[in-house]
Parts: C-alpha cells; sequence; structure tokens
C-alpha cells in the first residue's frame, strides 16, 4: 500500500496545477465530510420528554459533546501545532475511531446518564481540522484547497442529518443507536479518503517562496508569534468567537429551528437549505486565489467577513418585518455565516503568516481561536438553557445573530486599522534591514563615500 500512495504522490508532482487542486481538495473535502458523520447527526434527534436533573436531555448532550470538543481544542493547541507529517494519517484514524467507541457505549448504556459519552465523542475530533488541513496548508492554491475543504463543514452536516434521519426513518433504529450506526455508514469511506489524501506531496519550493515556510512550532515560538501579533490576534479571535457561536447555534438546533418555520418533516431540508450556502461561499472565497499579493489578500479577506454580518443583519431585520420567507432568512442566515466563519478556518491566517513572512503554522492559529470560540458557544447554550428557557430557538438564533454581527463589524473594523498599520512598520524594517544588507557587502570606498 505504501508502494501505491508513494506512486500517486509521485504522478500528482508531475501534474498541472488543476489537477494536483482537484485532487487535494476533493480527498480533503471527504476526509473531514466523513468525519462529520461521527460528530452531527445525534443532533437530528429530538429526544422529546427527557429531561436530566431538569434540564432538557439534548441539551445535556450538546453541552456534553461541546465540552469535549472545546477541551480537543485546547489540547490541539499544543499537539497539532507540533505535529509532524509522518504521524498525520494515525492521528486522523485513530481519533475518529475513538469517537465512534464513544458513539456505540452511547447506545448501549442507558438513558439519561449516557449523555457522558458525547464528551469522550467530541473530545477527539477536534483535533481532526488541524490535521486534514495542514496537508494544504503553505501552498500557492491553499485558498482553493480550502474552499473545498470548507464547503464540507457546510455541507456534510446537512448531508449527514439528512442520512442520520433516514437511517432512522428506513430501518426503525431509535435516535440513540442512529448516531452509532450513521458512524458506521462512513467508516470505509473515510479510511479510503485517508489514504488518498495522505499521497498528497508536500509544498514544493515556490510554494514556499510565495507563502512561508510551514514547520512545527514549540511551547516558546507559540509565545513568541503572539506577543509580535498580540492586539491584532486578540480582535480576531473575539470575532470568531462570536462567529462561532452563532454557527453552532444554526448547526446543533437547526432541527428545532426548521420545525418551528414549518419544516419540520422534511428531513431533506437539512441538504438542500446548505447547497447555495455552500456554492456561494465556495465561489466567493475561491476567487481570493486569484490575488497574488497576500497582504492585499488578507484586506480582501477582513472585507468578506465584514460584508458576511451585513448580511447576517440585514437577512434578519428583513425577517422580522416579515418582507422574506423563513426559508430564505436560513439561506441568508448561512450565507451571512460563513463568509465569516470559513475564511478563519483556511484564508485568512494563512495570508497573514504569508504577508509578514512569519516561519509558523496555521494549525496554531486554528486552534487558539477554535478553543475560545467553542467555549464561548457553550456558554450561551447554558445561558439560553438556564436564563432564557421560554425564548424560542428561532427567537434566540435571530437576537443572537444580530447583536453578534453588530459587535463583528466593529471588531472587524479594528483589525483592519491594527494589521494595515502593523504591516507598514514591517515593509519599513525590512527596507531598513536590506539597507543595512547591502551596506554591508558592499566595498569599503563606496561605503566611506555614502557615509561623507
Amino acid at each position: 500500500m505504501e508502494g501505491i500512495k508513494l506512486k500517486i504522490s509521485s504522478w500528482l508532482s508531475r501534474q498541472p496545477s488543476w489537477v494536483f487542486a482537484l485532487y487535494a481538495s476533493f480527498t480533503a473535502f471527504f476526509v473531514y465530510s466523513c468525519m462529520y458523520a461521527f460528530r452531527k447527526p445525534f443532533t437530528v434527534g429530538t429526544f422529546e420528554d427527557l429531561s436530566l436533573w431538569g434540564v432538557d436531555y439534548k441539551i445535556w448532550l450538546i453541552t456534553s459533546q461541546v465540552i469535549g470538543y472545546t477541551l480537543s481544542k485546547f489540547l490541539g493547541i499544543k499537539y497539532i501545532s507540533e505535529m509532524t507529517n509522518n504521524a498525520r494519517t494515525y492521528y486522523i484514524l485513530a481519533l475518529v475511531g475513538a469517537a465512534e467507541v464513544a458513539l456505540l457505549l452511547f447506545w448501549v448504556v442507558p438513558q439519561p446518564y449516557n449523555f457522558i459519552f458525547m464528551f469522550f465523542n467530541g473530545l477527539p475530533l477536534g483535533m481532526i481540522w488541524g490535521a486534514v488541513f495542514s496537508y494544504l496548508e503553505g501552498r500557492r492554491l491553499t485558498e482553493l484547497l480550502g474552499a473545498g475543504l470548507c464547503v464540507s463543514f457546510i455541507v456534510a452536516s446537512g448531508v449527514v442529518k439528512t442520512v442520520g434521519g433516514l437511517v432512522m426513518l428506513h430501518f426503525g433504529v431509535s435516535e440513540f443507536a442512529m448516531p452509532f450506526i450513521t458512524g458506521l455508514i462512513f467508516a470505509i469511506p473515510l479510511v479510503v479518503s485517508v489514504f488518498f489524501l495522505d499521497a498528497v506531496p508536500p509544498p514544493t519550493a515556490e510554494d514556499e517562496r510565495l507563502r512561508t515556510k510551514r514547520a512545527p512550532m514549540n511551547k516558546a515560538e507559540r509565545r513568541a508569534f503572539l506577543a509580535k501579533f498580540s492586539i491584532g490576534i486578540l480582535l480576531l479571535v473575539l470575532t470568531y468567537v462570536f462567529l462561532t457561536i452563532f454557527r453552532e447555534l444554526r448547526d446543533n438546533f437547526s432541527a428545532e429551528i426548521w420545525d418551528s418555520l414549518g419544516y419540520g418533516n422534511d428531513a431533506s431540508i437539512f441538504t438542500v437549505a446548505e447547497l447555495p450556502v455552500a456554492v456561494f461561499t465556495l465561489l466567493s472565497l475561491a476567487l481570493v486565489t486569484f490575488v497574488r499579493s497576500n497582504f492585499k489578500a488578507f484586506n480582501i479577506i477582513l472585507a468578506i467577513i465584514f460584508i458576511g454580518f451585513l448580511v447576517v443583519i440585514a437577512s434578519t431585520l428583513l425577517f422580522e418585518r416579515q418582507l422574506i420567507q423563513g426559508k430564505l432568512w436560513m439561506i441568508l442566515m448561512g450565507i451571512g455565516l460563513y463568509l465569516g466563519y470559513v475564511p478563519f478556518n483556511a484564508f485568512l491566517y494563512e495570508r497573514l503568516i504569508s504577508s509578514f513572512r512569519y516561519i509558523s503554522n496555521i494549525g496554531f492559529l486554528i486552534y487558539v481561536s477554535d478553543a475560545f470560540g467553542y467555549l464561548g458557544s457553550l456558554g450561551v447554550v447554558l445561558y439560553k438553557n438556564f436564563y432564557t428557557p421560554n425564548i424560542s430557538w428561532v427567537k434566540f438564533f435571530s437576537l443572537s445573530g444580530f447583536w453578534f454581527s453588530l459587535v463583528g463589524l466593529v471588531l472587524m473594523a479594528l483589525s483592519m486599522v491594527y494589521f494595515n498599520v502593523k504591516y507598514r512598520r514591517f515593509q519599513k524594517d525590512a527596507i531598513g534591514a536590506e539597507q543595512e544588507k547591502d551596506l554591508a557587502t558592499a566595498p569599503e570606498f563606496l561605503i566611506n563615500r555614502t557615509n561623507k
């Protein structure tokens, strides 16, 4: 098998860019899409009339998984940023396998105390993204490849929920067995996809010249990076926290939201509503690939995130005034959300590192953002359950989207100012360093002449 993998890798390295892009983006897409089958299907279940200690049972399930997923993101700051290329396949298969075992235990252990196994389901899955994206970062085509990968968490979430719903409908299995069975359906496709993804060759010398070399980061290097960009990273992470909270509300409680909007009996709505979101987001962000200037692309990405917040605000106002229907509102909310959310997972940090020529890796930055993002989403879910239990999910979702987006606009504006000032200083220092280098290598009579 290793020989086949080496042959594929060698073949890919000789192909035109478009062939490589199709291969890498599709294999990464399928790997991450398969992972979703082990994480999201349980949210299709409503688990009606079940509660524990006065709290809705589904809240316990989501909270338990999010706690595990959040902890995984904090662990990923260290383990993903230090991960070597040889360990990636093992990471992906071992982590997903552990998540499936947790789903089996969730099925066989009596409810309601089986909710604890959703913690162990989320704990390994939070590190999959960094392992998969490490195959794609640091390349001329990273935005295009990343766009293909990011489509997976827009489309795949809806697809696996549809599969989960069909499993219950056609096989008559319970809400407790369905997550494990859905994961089992995607197990072989996952293994095959990981094999082909691992055949992707490393970045070329030209990739490293254009996008900066990527390398593992130890603790001291991670601290140095945060110190250098402290205020800017803080602004970006805060923005991402709001986006993650909003995205988790839309994703985890989509069944309740769609039911309130009158689509409760339509299992296909999860997929149908996400397809236009995925297509629009992919086309909008993939165009950034054609911008050669890293810092210009970085600013364009910040502007796209800003526009995404505007779309959320505008669509919410239109929906509340009954000027658009619920289905269109959910699609527009998805477009606005993912125009902001997707760049953080593929584009934004890629161009940031490349703009400032900082040898590092995206995994570290993504996991810093994700860790606090999921921590924030956990807090909001608990707030909804304990402090505003009587507000419908539609109302809570629309209010959250509106106010989070208003704050997001301010944070994005401040980020633009900070990084543009930082970049001007960086350019000035780079020019000064180049001039000193020229003087150091110049003949002595030229140096004396310059000093006069």
